[in-house]
C-alpha cells in the first residue's frame, strides 16, 4: 500500500483513539482530514501535524448535525481532495440505570454513535464509490457484543455500530469499498473519566496507539482482502 496516495477522514479526532490513528496515517505518508466538535483543539492537532511535515486539515464538526457534516465534506474535498479511507470514531458514552436515564443522555449517544456514523458515511462514501475503492472502518466496541450495568445506551448504539457495519458491507464490497469494524475492549482514554461504572487498572488496559496499530495493519491488506471485524482486548487486565 502507498499511503502517499492515500487521504484518510477521522472524525472524534482531537483525543483517544481518533488522535492516535490520525497521528499513525500521517506517519505512514497518508493525507489526514479531521474533526472534532472541540474546534480549537482539533484546528491545534492539525496544525502539529503540518509542523511535523503531514499533510493535514482540522476543523469543527458535529458529526450529529447533518448540515455541519456536509459543510466539513465540501471542505475537505476543496482543500485535500477526495477520501479514500473514512474513520468513523466519534462517540461519547453516558452511564445511568434505565429508570434514571434522561431521553436527552440516550439521544445523546444515539445520535453521536450511530447517526453521526450515518452521516459521516452518506458525506464520503460517494467519493469512494466514483473512485473505485476505498476503506470504511468503524471503531465498535466490546460493548457492542456484550452488555454491562447502567450501560444500556452506549451498549445499544456499539451493538447499533456493528449492524450497520454488516449491512454498508453487503452495499458496497462488490463495489471494492471495504468496511471494518473494530471492537476494542477496555482503552486507557477519557472514556473512564466520565463516570463509567467500572474502573480496570489503566496500567494493564490497551493504549489507543494499540487500536491505531490495528486499524492500520488491517487497512495495509492487499485490497482483495478484508477483515470485516476485529476485537482487540487487554491480553491481563
Amino acid at each position: 500500500m502507498n499511503w502517499e496516495f492515500e487521504l484518510a477522514v477521522v472524525t472524534g479526532a482531537s483525543q483517544g483513539i481518533g488522535k492516535a490513528i490520525a497521528q499513525g496515517l500521517v506517519d505512514r505518508g497518508a493525507a489526514v482530514a479531521v474533526c472534532s466538535r472541540n474546534g480549537i483543539a482539533i484546528e491545534r492537532f492539525a496544525s502539529e501535524l503540518r509542523a511535523g511535515g503531514g499533510r493535514a486539515f482540522g476543523a469543527a464538526c458535529d458529526v450529529r448535525d447533518e448540515a455541519e457534516v456536509a459543510g466539513f465534506a465540501s471542505r475537505v474535498h476543496r482543500e485535500l481532495g477526495a477520501p479514500t479511507i473514512l474513520i468513523n470514531n466519534a462517540g461519547v458514552a453516558r452511564f445511568a440505570a434505565v429508570t434514571d436515564m434522561t431521553a436527552e443522555q440516550w439521544d445523546e449517544v444515539m445520535a453521536t454513535n450511530l447517526r453521526g456514523m450515518f452521516l459521516a458515511t452518506r458525506a464520503f462514501l460517494p467519493a469512494m464509490l466514483a473512485h473505485g475503492r476505498g476503506a470504511i472502518v468503524n471503531i465498535a466496541s466490546l460493548a457492542g457484543r456484550n452488555g454491562f450495568a447502567s450501560g444500556t445506551a452506549y451498549c445499544a448504539s456499539k451493538h447499533g455500530v456493528l449492524g450497520f457495519s454488516k449491512a454498508l458491507l453487503m452495499e458496497v464490497r462488490k463495489r471494492d469499498v471495504r468496511v471494518i469494524a473494530v471492537c476494542p475492549g477496555s482503552v486507557a482514554t477519557a472514556f473512564f473519566d466520565g463516570g463509567a461504572p467500572f474502573q480496570p487498572d489503566r496500567e494493564r488496559i490497551l493504549r489507543a496507539e494499540d487500536v491505531a496499530t490495528v486499524v492500520l495493519q488491517t487497512l495495509e491488506l492487499d485490497e482483495r482482502a478484508t477483515v470485516s471485524e476485529l476485537d482487540i482486548r487487554p491480553t491481563n487486565p
